[in-house]
């Protein structure tokens, strides 16, 4: 099945308005989760592992403590694409705000 393309930087743009935890533009686009504590953190990451493999698409991680950094890329695209947004929308549901 062939990988969405990459969105423009007005799309993109448009789209982060309608996910305000998240920034940066058509090369990537971030949100942090800081949690309690370590082990919270590593369970918000199962928890984004699961929905992530549910779309065959992986964010970038770095875990700090109890804070998480989440990088969406399509790599493959060279820079965001549907796929990035429809998983920032699904951690977004699984992390409000």
């Amino acid at each position: 099945m062939p990988r969405p393309p990459k969105l423009s930087p007005d799309d993109v743009a448009a789209a982060l308005r309608d996910l305000p935890a998240w920034s940066g533009g058509p090369d990537g686009i971030r949100r942090s989760l800081e949690l309690p504590g370590f082990p919270d953190a590593v369970a918000a990451l199962v928890r984004i592992a699961f929905v992530a493999e549910q779309l065959d698409h992986h964010p970038d991680v770095d875990l700090r403590w109890r804070t998480l950094h989440l990088t969406l890329v399509s790599h493959s695209a060279g820079g965001v694409s549907e796929l990035d947004l429809e998983l920032a929308r699904r951690i977004d549901d699984l992390f409000p705000g």
